[in-house]
């Protein structure tokens, strides 16, 4: 699985908790997936290139898309 190039977001791990929450037994493990896409960007030096960038951050403006 891909991560942000910028902020570094990777998968994220955790418990599915059912509705009850009383029974233990209905406590499974889950993964989260980041929302990465493969953008292309302008870089530091200018150049364009294709990054993976998570919407967060190009909703933020942390990042430049190359035209």
């Amino acid at each position: 699985m891909a991560k942000c190039e910028v902020c570094s977001k990777d998968m994220m791990f955790g418990r599915h908790i059912s509705i009850t929450r009383s029974q233990v037994s209905r406590r499974a493990k889950r993964n989260w997936k980041v929302n990465v896409r493969r953008v292309k960007i302008v870089d530091s030096k200018g150049a364009s290139r294709y990054a993976y960038v998570c919407t967060s951050c190009l909703r933020s403006g942390k990042v430049t898309r190359a035209v």
